[in-house]
């Protein structure tokens, strides 16, 4: 018996040590960089002396990071911390998302800007190099055309690597880099890749990568189309500008040290932009490997748009907000792919549609609701629909949960000849077209109440689906998008996130030939271009243009390109009423657009800009109450000296408000603006106020003498007595006129956190 128990207690122990030893993950290393010792070469052969077994280091980051990461177990990172005074901080590798032809014309970009201040913007932009981290480039795509480019430009050091699958030669003079950076995701995925079609190299598998990357600076492709929807002219934003991807996103994410090692490289790289349509919850800076690693580019001069995220229309939800980071929402085109159902009781109901395929002809089928072998059958989720009860007719499926794509396919596995997708509340009125693999349309909430009423009342109801194809010039638009992720900020509710608006709703952009443009395995379809929606589409649309703002004004600084984008964008629609919100057809508010839906043209001559230096946002830094090691993280400095820090994190320069008052009944901020524009440039306040709040500007007017002149103005913003501290926001505006221009920057007010 003796025997048998420890025999038992032997079994236990080997399994625990067992399962301790696999129990490794990636942890993210930052060491204090000037305490390497001389007796090593390297900062690598540093790091490496620190571990128990010289395998586990995965990446040395020397710029955007300062530190390492590698594969332990927990003791060894523990033992890590404990044990040298030189690393700072160890912790679990961050897993990020992606945030899943007209749009130039859209935007009033009909040729590039044309000729601006006789300088050729298209021939400008041929030195601007835009990074995109995403997942890879398929560089067969003809948006990567090189016809007529000059030669890569000198200062450009990055290169394509070679893979199975990707021959170097394969880039050209528009795709001039393509890296891929995985060794955090195959060490999560157990030391391999998960899907056959993965391989360590740049191309795209998965088709986002490609279609952002040709958003933010495709070629310009005559006669693109998607199945024949949208068709035209297929061109990036940039569409003379550089190409050079990364590819850091893989089949189950975007890992923190792959995104670090590719954000170092690019960084070393020369690019001008660094585009990132993927993020992950908020966290605070120093933890936030995207926001450590724009803030080493920022400083370089290297503009990031990130984009905001898909979490909308829920409040407080929006990701990527360091002041030093382009916070991009999206919106609506003036576009649309109308399609609808026609009822048995006469009704016909509009939806959205990108199906292609064989029409359903003119005989009305049974609708079915809710019919199935679970509780789940309304959303039309794996498994959910019964065969018997679906086989023949057209299968109505609430929108959420699963892949909107996926709901149709599951009709289709079941025998369902068509499918309606109705929003519920969390999608409001937001139509978003897909190419489903049967005949489907999406339909609004409104929409999607009627027809779930006409088949609870009717004992026989009917429809027919009819698709419309491609209409032009909608009204009203732009719309802000649902899905579009919302402020305020919970990482700094000082500073007002998202910065702007974009398009990011049924865009058409290049796409991969390795995957269909559903997505899905059993869609055998195969297309050069492909239309999506999310801010994942809005992000490298704003990249682009800050690469055209780039080309145009080399010497600004990536806060005075932000700035230009910002206090220039708009907030009416094309029917000149105030931007509205696709969840539930109501006013929109800064919160959800941020300063507006950007302008290019005007964004060219803003007249004023607000600049921001590397100083400055260390002294905002140091208001958010962080150590001196968090606050090195970031800026990846030796010391900080926090003498000079703001009292309030809302002091920074930065080209919006979000006024806070918590238990004060008075905010005042100072700003300082920069001219621009002309010489000789006088400006005048224009104050748009909130119901609770009294705003004063001091001075009321600003008088520039010279071009490149600064001057400074103070805002107060009193809480009116009276005013309970509830959980309201309220938001109004300060813009500076002359005759030439309109700088404004919006004001959001809240009273307490959250």
């Amino acid at each position: 018996m003796a025997s048998s128990s420890i025999t038992i207690t032997t079994t236990f122990l080997f399994l625990l040590l067992l399962h301790h030893a696999s129990a490794k993950k990636t942890y993210i290393v930052r060491v204090k960089h000037s305490d390497k010792p001389d007796s090593f070469q390297t900062h690598h052969d540093w790091y490496t002396s620190q571990l128990q077994s010289e395998s586990s280091l995965l990446y040395t980051y020397t710029t955007s990071f300062h530190g390492y990461s590698a594969y332990l177990d927990s003791d060894e990172a523990d033992s890590l911390l404990r044990d040298s005074d030189s690393v700072l901080d160890v912790f679990e590798d961050p897993v990020y998302t992606l945030h899943t032809t007209r749009t130039p014309e859209f935007l009033g970009l009909n040729s590039e800007f044309g000729v601006y201040t006789g300088q050729d913007l298209g021939s400008a932009s041929n030195g601007v190099v835009i990074g995109v981290l995403d997942t890879g480039v398929w560089p067969e795509s003809k948006s990567f055309d090189d016809t007529d480019m000059p030669e890569i430009p000198s200062k450009w050091k990055g290169e394509c690597e070679s893979g199975s699958d990707f021959d170097p030669k394969l880039c050209n003079k528009k795709l001039i880099g393509a890296r891929s950076f995985s060794k955090g995701f195959q060490m999560a995925s157990g030391g391999g890749f998960s899907s056959k079609r993965e391989s360590v190299s740049p191309r795209d598998v998965d088709g986002h990568g490609t279609h952002t990357s040709t958003t933010a600076a495709g070629s310009a492709v005559r006669n693109a189309s998607f199945l024949g929807y949208a068709a035209g002219t297929a061109r990036g934003m940039a569409s003379r500008a550089r190409v050079a991807t990364y590819k850091v996103c893989w089949s189950t994410g975007c890992f923190g040290s792959d995104i670090l090692a590719a954000m170092d490289r690019a960084i070393l790289d020369g690019v001008d932009v660094l585009s990132l349509s993927l993020g992950g919850g908020s966290a605070p800076y120093y933890r936030d490997t995207i926001a450590i690693g724009s803030f080493s580019a920022m400083e370089k001069g290297v503009f990031v748009s990130c984009s905001a995220g898909n979490s909308g229309p829920t409040r407080a939800s929006v990701a990527n907000v360091a002041p030093w980071v382009m916070t991009v929402g999206a919106g609506t085109l003036d576009r649309d792919f109308p399609a609808f159902a026609n009822l048995g009781n006469g009704k016909r109901l509009t939806g959205v549609s990108l199906y292609s395929g064989v029409g359903m002809g003119t005989k009305p089928l049974e609708l079915v609701y809710n019919q199935g072998n679970s509780s789940s059958s309304n959303l039309c989720l794996p498994g959910s629909l019964d065969s018997t009860l679906v086989r023949g007719k057209i299968v109505v499926c609430d929108r959420g949960v699963n892949a909107r794509v996926e709901k149709g396919a599951m009709v289709r596995d079941a025998g369902g000849l068509g499918m309606i997708m109705a929003n519920t509340a969390a999608s409001g009125e937001e139509l978003v077209a897909d190419s489903h693999l049967l005949p489907a349309i999406a339909v609004g909430k409104k929409t999607g109440d009627l027809l779930r009423e006409y088949i609870k009342s009717d004992s026989h109801p009917t429809a027919v689906l009819v698709f419309k194809g491609t209409v032009l010039d909608v009204k009203p638009s732009p719309v802000v998008a649902a899905f579009s992720s919302r402020g305020p900020n919970t990482v700094t509710p000082e500073i007002l996130k998202p910065d702007v608006i974009g398009p990011g709703v049924n865009i058409l952009a290049g796409w991969s030939d390795a995957i269909g443009p559903t997505g899905l395995e059993k869609d055998s379809r195969r297309t050069q271009f492909n239309i999506m929606s999310g801010t994942s589409m809005s992000c490298p649309h704003i990249s682009g243009l800050a690469g055209l703002l780039k080309a145009a004004h080399p010497e600004w600084s990536p806060s005075a390109i932000k700035s230009a984008l910002m206090t220039t964008a708009y907030v009416l629609d094309n029917t000149n009423s105030p931007l509205h919100d696709a969840a539930d057809n109501r006013l929109s508010n800064p919160h959800a657009h941020g300063s507006g839906h950007v302008d290019p043209q005007k964004a060219l001559s803003p007249g004023l800009v607000y600049d921001i230096s590397t100083e400055e946002y260390i002294r905002f830094l140091c208001s958010l109450e962080y150590t001196v090691d968090h606050i090195v993280a970031i800026v990846k400095r030796p010391s900080v000296n926090c003498s000079k820090k703001f009292s309030d994190p809302g002091q920074l320069n930065y080209p919006s408000f979000s006024v806070l008052f918590g238990g004060k009944r008075v905010v005042r901020y100072t700003r300082e603006v920069t001219n621009v524009g002309a010489a000789s440039s006088v400006y005048k306040v224009m104050v748009n106020g909130a119901p609770s709040v009294g705003i004063s500007v001091k001075p009321t007017k600003l008088a520039f003498k010279r071009v490149g002149e600064k001057k400074r103005y103070t805002v107060t913003f009193v809480s009116k007595k009276g005013v309970s501290m509830t959980n309201k926001a309220e938001f109004g505006s300060i813009t500076w006129i002359n005759p030439q221009h309109e700088v404004r920057s919006p004001v959001a007010f809240s009273w307490n956190r959250f």
